[in-house]
């Protein structure tokens, strides 16, 4: 029970016993315990290589995304990537040129889509996109566009190799898919094909 009204500027009954100096220190190191929360919760759901959502992270903020598209009734589609013959460069050049690989798809990604899609490394050459307000995506063009980039990469990095990739798409249909991980594993079994 609160006798006194004072309070501090948190609208928190203020602390009698800590000067104001104290009480900023205070504030400060709750703000720090914060930013480490947070931080950790970022890197749980980060790839670490590449910097894009991990598998983790990919299907909380997708899941996210297409609960807006149901309620919106907007359309989604998912991209799914995968980088061709990406088990033969980590055996003829090893795992560091593989995964300077994965770090360049990575940008490529990172720069090549809107910054309200979402865009997630799954595991090993795996990368998915979700471009939420778009439908029939036109692949052609998107694959194309991505080509070049990597195109572009390609040239100025001097490798005795070349970043390629595969991609599909599964358009979202709110009947058919109840969840994002029903969208991933339709995409992974056309892949697949």
């Amino acid at each position: 029970m609160l006798i006194s009204g004072k309070t501090g500027k948190s609208g928190r009954p203020a602390n009698p016993l800590l000067t104001p100096q104290q009480e900023r220190e205070r504030l400060r190191e709750l703000a720090r315990q914060a930013e480490q929360e947070l931080a950790g919760v970022q890197m749980a759901s980060m790839d670490e290589l590449t910097l894009l959502s991990n598998r983790h992270g990919f299907i909380a903020l997708a899941q996210l995304g297409l609960d807006v598209c149901r309620q919106l009734e907007t359309p989604a589609t998912l991209l799914y990537f995968s980088l061709d013959e990406f088990k033969l460069i980590c055996y003829l050049y090893g795992r560091d040129k593989g995964d300077d690989a994965l770090r360049t798809f990575a940008d490529v990604l990172r720069i090549g889509f809107r910054e309200n899609d979402v865009v997630g490394r799954l595991d090993g050459d795996r990368f998915v996109a979700l471009l939420t307000g778009s439908s029939a995506v036109e692949i052609a063009a998107i694959k194309a566009r991505l080509a070049e980039m990597l195109d572009e990469r390609n040239a100025t990095a001097h490798r005795s190799y070349d970043i390629r990739f595969s991609v599909t798409q599964v358009e979202y249909d709110p009947i058919v898919h109840d969840s994002i991980e029903e969208l991933l594993e339709e995409a992974e079994r056309v892949m697949s094909r």
